[in-house]
């Protein structure tokens, strides 16, 4: 795991973007794993900045998002499907046939949970999955106690979850209870993993799925179980880190190959 610490949230998005915009540049058919939510918001706006320079195109990249809502409406402006459209596709230019986000609205839910699991490996799986963390340490929403194992499937949301997230809503009443995550089992099989998290209240989160046991009880920790997983933070986010002098250490000193920017 390699874990880089950065001044700010704005160069926490920029350093990332640049590590998501590596990969496509080398390979324009790439599968990307789509996070939502406030901490990949920085990587969107530095990938699109690059797109509209002219310097990076996701005309032939394919994406898959790592969740949804169950039972919101497709055309709500906080289901997934609309976020990802607004925020991932019209200003990264990708093909809106090319990105798939988990029905929530399906009538058979757990055979569309398994029939999203299959189109991500007929796709050929995802080489590289955005992912934030949550300030109880889930990931997608893989709520703690998460199986390491688990496939994409519908989960209840922790009250904390749904209290973090009424701030996309009008009333925390209108956050939906259920959602349809890809499972970690899922996000481990993707090729790379980068984690962003900005701000002091994930410090506790990214100190425990970084440097804490492996646990089911923190579902983050399963990223020390990938072989290709970057961890990018702000000074804020950091502050929990026993290890941090290591870590600036080892990214001043990247060796050529390392590097990405």
């Amino acid at each position: 795991m390699e874990i880089i610490i950065l001044p700010d949230a704005a160069e926490v998005g920029r350093v990332a973007g640049a590590k998501i915009a590596s990969i496509v540049a080398g390979r324009p058919q790439a599968v990307i794993g789509l996070a939502t939510g406030s901490s990949p918001q920085g990587i969107y706006a530095e990938l699109a900045r690059r797109v509209q320079a002219g310097s990076l195109s996701f005309a032939e990249a394919r994406g898959f998002a790592l969740d949804e809502y169950v039972g919101i409406p497709a055309d709500h402006p906080e289901s997934y499907a609309s976020v990802i459209a607004r925020e991932v596709v019209a200003p990264l230019g990708f093909d809106p046939s090319r990105v798939r986000v988990p029905d929530g609205r399906a009538a058979d839910l757990a055979a569309a949970a398994k029939e999203y699991d299959g189109a991500i490996a007929e796709a050929g799986g995802i080489d590289v999955q955005i992912l934030g963390i949550g300030s109880n340490g889930h990931i997608g929403f893989n709520e703690p106690t998460s199986s390491f194992a688990s496939r994409t499937r519908i989960k209840t949301l922790a009250p904390k979850t749904r209290q973090d997230n009424a701030r996309f809503f009008d009333s925390p009443d209108q956050v939906p209870t259920h959602c349809m995550t890809q499972g970690l089992g899922t996000i481990l099989e993707a090729r790379e993993l980068v984690l962003v998290a900005q701000g002091a209240g994930k410090a506790d989160a990214v100190a425990a799925a970084v440097e804490g046991p492996l646990s089911a009880f923190v579902p983050g920790s399963a990223l020390q179980l990938h072989e290709h997983a970057t961890v990018i933070v702000d000074e804020a986010a950091a502050s929990g880190l026993r290890l941090s002098d290591y870590y600036r250490y080892t990214y001043d000193n990247r060796p050529d190959w390392q590097r990405f920017e």
